[in-house]
């Protein structure tokens, strides 16, 4: 369906004809008709990269009054990343219509300058739930007339422990507004905030429930741990013209890869949460103009990475969350294209595959590394084509092409092209030249260990000498606005460490405790010295001996926390 067929505005549709946008995607084309009329909740189901946020921005510009300067309608998102590119696409969107303003509000940046933007009036606010909650908590972002609530990546937004946020922020607006839920998979939690916070709603699913689009092929390759990084760099070797992302687990892991590719001659970064806004957007700008073809990068960091021209994902890595693999995923075959995601494992995490494939309703071939041989056939080609394709500029050459005729002269096509080749080529022959298999073969009767990378429901409360776990007790609780996933963010932020070392969490009133697996105890101690939230010194010390807090339920770490920011975003 063309967009001019969906009743959108001629100032809208001058817009969007000046960005290239003439035929909608399928999610855009049947939430767009449904969302224009603004009477019903909504609920949006589509892989990342589909064009969910023109599928719900243009409705909402066009149903937003420009005449009066109040908040009507507010769109969160899990990240600043994201929330800076959808308010930058509803500025795109909105080009002719001047008298709409969009304000993007979000963690990293001085609160003070956004109560500025806000005070001075904005249509549509742009949010990551806990800067919009300290705004409101503040009094500075009015809510009384909204009327459109956007959730867009509600599912990743619960994966980082925002739900207590979600909840507040909801409570808080007026009962008559609508919502339009957007998410990649429909979880539980993201099916409790539709049954929670909204009435009969449209739902529109692209491709399926939880299923990742249609034009990526999925591949994994097993290796033993110790070879992970050489199956990535043979990987890469292998595929010369990639323009592609690596996914790693954490902030630390996502620097040393990055480091060590770029040592070994890579065009690479990294992108994680230590780098300042600035850092960010320098790299980002690096990889859109494609400076840099591998972006080695987090799970957060990239939400708000908007290019439509990866072609391959990697999966160094897999996340602990299910849902991730979908948005990682989506990174690729954008906009219609098509793409490759490729996961690394080791013989352990076979069952994992089995997980994916249920889960997303997806293939995942299990495919050997390439050999040596393979890889320098690739490279050869792709040079080859290189100068086959490299224009010629006769007259800026001209007058150096005599001397080189000269010192060729001798010699025939045959040699002059062995001697181009062995010049060219002969660091990637030698490299490879006695590189052996580095594949795992899968076992028949492969299958994960009883339990394996699942918590325990059953450990002792005495210090964690059960189990591998060591028990800490934190200076900070409810009475701190603390939730389960908060402190797994902070431990994970300071201490270098994955989510899933951290284990189960109990909250009390001002204190909590909190598992992590014993090989990460030292790091946690060490991590956790001279920590501050809110500019309150945070403390831990070992539980050994300490009752347990009393004012609540125990709260399992793996549903609301990961990586990320220990304050608010």
């Amino acid at each position: 369906m063309k967009f001019g067929e969906m009743g959108l505005s001629p100032e809208t549709l001058k817009s969007i004809q000046a960005l290239g946008f003439e035929t909608a995607t399928p999610i855009q084309e049947k939430a767009i008709p449904v969302l224009l009329k603004g009477e019903r909740d909504f609920v949006g189901l589509a892989s990342t990269g589909t064009g969910k946020t023109a599928a719900f921005g243009l409705p909402l510009l066009e149903r937003i009054d420009p005449k009066v300067s109040f908040p009507q309608g507010i769109i969160l998102c899990p990240t600043r990343e994201l929330c800076l590119q959808i308010a930058s696409d509803l500025n795109n969107f909105s080009k002719h219509r001047s008298s709409l303003k969009v304000v993007a509000v979000y963690g990293g940046s001085p609160i003070v300058s956004q109560i500025r933007d806000l005070k001075r009036g904005a249509q549509i606010i742009v949010a990551t739930p806990g800067r919009l909650l300290d705004l409101i908590e503040r009094r500075a972002a009015k809510l009384e007339q909204i009327s459109m609530v956007v959730l867009d990546e509600a599912d990743e937004m619960l994966n980082m422990g925002f739900k207590e946020e979600l909840d507040k922020i909801l409570a808080k607006m007026p009962k008559e507004r609508v919502t339009w839920l957007f998410s990649a998979t429909m979880d539980k939690g993201v099916a409790r905030i539709a049954q929670n916070y909204q009435t009969d709603p449209v739902e529109v699913s692209v491709g399926g429930r939880n299923e990742s689009a249609a034009n990526i092929e999925h591949l994994c390759f097993m290796v033993h741990e110790k070879d992970r990084y050489q199956a990535l760099k043979r990987i890469l070797d292998f595929l010369p013209e990639i323009y592609g992302l690596v996914f790693c687990r954490t902030r630390a892991e996502t620097q040393q890869v990055a480091e060590k590719l770029m040592q070994d001659g890579y065009s690479a970064e990294a992108l994680h949460g230590d780098l300042s806004q600035v850092q960010r957007d320098g790299v980002m700008r690096k990889f859109r103009q494609k400076t840099i073809t591998i972006l080695v990068a987090t799970d957060v960091a990239a939400r708000g990475i908007d290019v439509n021209d990866i072609t391959h994902v990697i999966h160094y890595k897999l996340s602990d969350e299910i849902a991730a693999y979908t948005h990682r995923s989506g990174r690729t075959a954008r906009a219609g294209k098509s793409g490759v995601s490729i996961a690394l494992i080791n013989m352990h995490e076979r069952r994992r595959i089995s997980d994916l494939e249920r889960r997303n309703n997806i293939k995942i071939s299990l495919e050997k590394i390439p050999d040596g041989k393979a890889i320098c056939e690739n490279q050869l080609v792709a040079l080859l084509n290189k100068v086959i394709e490299s224009p010629i500029n006769e007259d800026e050459i001209k007058d150096y092409l005599p001397p080189a005729y000269e010192a060729l002269c001798h010699l025939d096509k045959k040699e002059i092209i062995k001697r181009f080749v062995s010049v060219e080529f002969n660091h990637f022959l030698e490299y490879y030249r006695h590189a052996g298999d580095i594949n795992v073969q899968p076992r028949s009767n492969d299958s994960r260990p009883r339990n394996q990378g699942q918590r325990s429901d059953n450990r002792r409360r005495d210090g964690g000498s059960e189990d591998g776990f060591k028990r800490f007790s934190i200076n900070m609780g409810r009475a701190n606005k603390i939730n389960a996933g908060a402190i797994v963010r902070i431990i994970c932020e300071n201490c270098k460490i994955p989510s899933n070392q951290v284990g189960e969490i109990s909250l009390g009133h001002d204190q909590s405790f909190f598992d992590v697996k014993k090989e990460s105890a030292t790091a946690v101690r060490e991590g956790m010295n001279n920590v501050k939230l809110d500019g309150r010194k945070v403390s831990i010390r070992s539980a050994t001996g300490q009752s347990e807090p009393q004012s609540g339920p125990r709260q399992r770490s793996g549903r609301q926390g990961r990586p990320g920011g220990a304050r608010r975003h």
